[in-house]
Parts: structure tokens; C-alpha cells; sequence
């Protein structure tokens, strides 16, 4: 199976009438693929799929299966998971933000990124500019030579999601563009979509602009330039193994493991300004919170997860490529991790109650019509109404009389949770000193 079916035909019809080798004329082929041909393949997560995805259209192939590198060896070859919890608070709004890192570096998308086109033997480059014509004329020339960039902007901005004007100027993870409509004044983008999805061009200007951190950051993939061996390969997925144990093993509270138990702490404390019943005395926004805690946790939320299913599935891959069937056996205690992290996000907002029910009805609605693209905009722009007026009618207060319990609840949950990633760190660890 290969990314493009008439790869290999073009490529040969290139050489023939170049003359030129089989490598030249691959990269000189797909320096010209034409956004009519980019593949929309969907994904599980933003940052893993922006650059599986880019990869699998450029025609980079996983050397062991013939296929297009997955999203589950991009993140294992990248280090693997992560661990964090922010709650932010922002009062101008009235609305806690809160954040968990799930993914290796989440604090540094951009140095993940190029680490695991390192460690892939990916040529790579990170972009950045204060400057926003500089900024166009760089994606301009990437993509109209067919190259697909990967851009970091605002998704309030962007506008397919329609989200609240206050979220305007809080980022958002990276999507692909692999095309411009001159004469329509459209970016073509990929994020997870499986339709086309465009967005106005001053829209995407706008929205890479906004965010001061990441300002116009762009990242260029040179895979024509890459050829994947399968020892390379290896190589990088022992890295990526010997990372995920290292990085989680340390007791750092901030980007470790330890992380999700201060959390758990913080659900019930009561001597810490930001325990939840400090943060929530007056229950107000309480229900917004949960919200967040579903969207961060499960794939229909913007942010694609909690990465261990997809962690899971690297590993049963690794167990075949390093020919190491304990990996196997590794990535069903990250399955059972998975169902753990399920049950905080049923307590956080449970399917058999309203209007926490409506409330996933709806965030499920609206990931589905952005993935349907264009055609599913004005359906998706009225379910976000629905959303956010429903968030917006919670806002003051919470639905009950049982938010205590419920925070005990929560803080247990997150504690098997925490149980269950430990227990799969143990054995991952076990598996690669045997």
C-alpha cells in the first residue's frame, strides 16, 4: 500500500524523460504534488497526525510494513506520553482553563516536533518571524511548490470551530496547510478533517499572528530528502522507549507522573489557593471545569485525548519491529491505563445525567462536522451555539446539590488512574531491562 497510488508511475515517467535517478526524480515529483492529490486521512491526535500526516503525503514509508508511518510510531519514536496539570484562571472571564499535558515535551510542541523528525531522519526546520509579510511569504513559497507546512495558530481565530470570542488569544495545537485558493482567498488545512476544510486567508493570518509564544511558527518537513531503514527505525523506537521511561520516572510534579497525583490532591484540598474548593468555593464555573476535564481526556474534544490507546497501539507495533513480545504484554496494562482515565472522564461528566449528557452529545456533534469539513460548517457552527449557551447557562452555578461528592469522586478516580499509568511505567521499564 502506498500513500499515492500513481506514485511510482510518475516517478518512473519523470525518470524516463529526465534521465534523472529514481531518488531525484521522487523528490522533484512530490515538490509538485498538487493539493488536489493531499490525502485526508483523519487522525487521532493534532500533533501526532500533523506530522503522520504530512509524512504519509509525502510519501515516507514505514520500512517493516510498506505502509505509511502511523500516528502511534510518530508519538513512540517521539519520546511517547507526558504528564501535566495547569489550571489556569483568567478573571476577566470568569472561566478556569484547565490543561493537562499528555503527550512527551507537551509544554514544547515545537522541540517535540523536531525530535521526532530527528530521530526518523526527517530534515526539519522550525520557522519564526515577527515579521507577517515575512511570515505569508514563507508559507507562500512552501506551499505553492506543493510542500505542506504545519502552522501553529489561534483556533478561536481560524474560526471553524466557532468558538467564543474570550477564547480568542489562548493558541491551539498546530494544522496543516497543503493548499491556497487564490481566486477563493482560502487556505486549504488539514486538522484530523476528512473532508476538504478551508479557511479565509486573512483568517489563518490572523490567527498565526495572535498567540506572542508561538508567533507565525511554521514547521517544513523535507521527507523526499528521508528514506526510512528499518534499523533507522529500531533506533529510533528504543530512543523513543528508553525517553518515556526516563522522562515519567522523574518526581517532578510538573511534567511527570507526579503530576496527575497533585492533581488528584488539589480535587479535595482545602490548603492550597488552587484546590478546586478554593478555585470553586461558589460552585460557579465548576461545570465548565468538568467540561474541560472530558474534553481533555477524550478524542471528541479539540485536543485530541489522552494519547494512551494510541501509546498502546506503538507499543504492540514495537513488539513486532524489535521482535520483543513483552512490549506487547506492556501495551495492555496502557489499555487498562486507558479505561482508568474513561472512568475519571464519566465521573467529570456522566452520560446518564443532564445536562451533562446534552453537554457530550454536543461536543461529540461538533468534532464529527469539523472532520466532515466545509460542507458540515453551518451544522457545526449551530451545534457551537448550542454548546456554548449550554456552558453559558452553567456558568453561575452547578447542576445539583452534589459538587462535594463529586470532587471526592473525581479525586479517586484520578488516583486509579494515576495507580494504573504507574503500574504500566513499571512494566515498560521491566520490559526493557530484560
Amino acid at each position: 500500500m502506498t500513500a499515492h497510488k500513481h506514485l511510482k508511475e510518475r516517478v518512473r515517467a519523470r525518470m524516463a524523460r529526465t534521465g534523472e535517478s529514481y531518488t531525484t526524480a521522487r523528490r522533484h515529483v512530490l515538490n509538485a504534488l498538487p493539493p488536489s492529490e493531499y490525502l485526508l486521512l483523519g487522525g487521532a491526535h493534532p500533533d501526532t497526525h500533523a506530522i503522520a500526516g504530512v509524512l504519509a503525503n509525502r510519501g515516507l514509508l514505514d520500512p517493516h510494513t510498506g505502509r505509511p508511518l502511523s500516528e502511534a510510531m510518530v508519538l513512540g519514536a517521539g519520546g511517547g506520553l507526558g504528564a501535566g496539570y495547569i489550571l489556569w484562571e483568567f478573571k476577566a472571564h470568569d472561566q478556569p482553563s484547565l490543561v493537562l499535558g499528555f503527550r512527551n515535551s507537551w509544554q514544547y510542541p515545537d522541540r517535540w516536533a523536531l525530535k521526532v523528525c530527528a530521530r526518523l531522519g526527517v530534515p526539519a526546520g522550525v520557522l519564526e518571524t515577527s515579521s507577517s509579510r515575512r511570515a505569508e511569504r514563507e508559507l507562500r513559497a512552501a506551499v505553492g511548490a506543493g510542500v505542506p507546512v504545519i502552522a501553529w495558530a489561534d483556533q478561536q481565530l481560524l474560526g471553524y470551530r466557532h468558538l467564543p470570542a474570550w477564547l480568542e488569544g489562548q493558541g491551539g495545537p498546530p494544522v496543516t496547510v497543503y493548499g491556497i485558493d487564490e481566486r477563493a482567498g482560502v487556505a486549504l488545512v488539514d486538522d484530523r478533517n476528512r473532508a476538504p476544510l478551508t479557511v479565509p486567508l486573512d483568517a489563518l493570518a490572523a490567527a498565526r499572528a495572535r498567540v506572542g509564544s508561538y508567533k507565525h511558527r511554521q514547521l517544513v518537513l523535507d521527507a523526499p530528502a528521508a528514506e526510512l531503514d528499518t534499523d533507522g527505525l529500531r533506533k529510533a523506537v528504543r530512543e523513543g522507549l528508553a525517553e518515556q521511561v526516563e522522562h515519567l520516572g522523574k518526581r517532578s510534579d510538573s511534567f511527570a507522573l507526579p503530576a496527575f497525583r497533585k492533581w488528584a490532591r488539589l480535587l479535595t484540598g482545602s490548603g492550597n489557593a488552587k484546590a478546586w474548593p478554593a478555585v470553586f468555593a461558589d460552585r460557579a464555573g465548576l461545570f465548565g471545569a468538568c467540561l474541560s476535564v472530558y474534553e481533555n481526556l477524550e478524542p471528541v474534544g479539540w485536543g485530541g485525548g489522552n494519547l494512551r490507546g494510541l501509546y498502546a497501539e506503538f507499543l504492540d507495533e514495537a513488539a513486532g519491529l524489535l521482535g520483543t513480545p513483552a512490549l506487547g504484554r506492556v501495551a495492555a496494562t496502557y489499555r487498562e491505563a486507558v479505561a482508568r482515565w474513561r472512568e475519571v472522564a464519566e465521573v467529570a461528566v456522566p452520560a446518564g445525567r443532564e445536562p451533562f449528557a446534552e453537554a457530550r452529545r454536543l461536543t461529540g456533534r461538533l468534532q464529527d462536522q469539523v472532520e466532515r469539513g466545509d460542507a458540515a460548517q453551518p451544522e457545526a457552527a449551530a451545534t457551537a451555539v448550542a454548546l456554548w449557551a449550554l456552558r453559558d447557562r452553567w456558568r453561575s452555578q452547578f447542576p445539583g446539590d452534589d459538587a462535594d461528592a463529586l470532587l471526592r469522586d473525581l479525586a479517586a478516580a484520578v488516583t486509579a488512574a494515576c495507580v494504573a499509568e504507574e503500574a504500566a511505567l513499571a512494566s515498560l521499564a521491566d520490559a526493557l531491562a530484560s
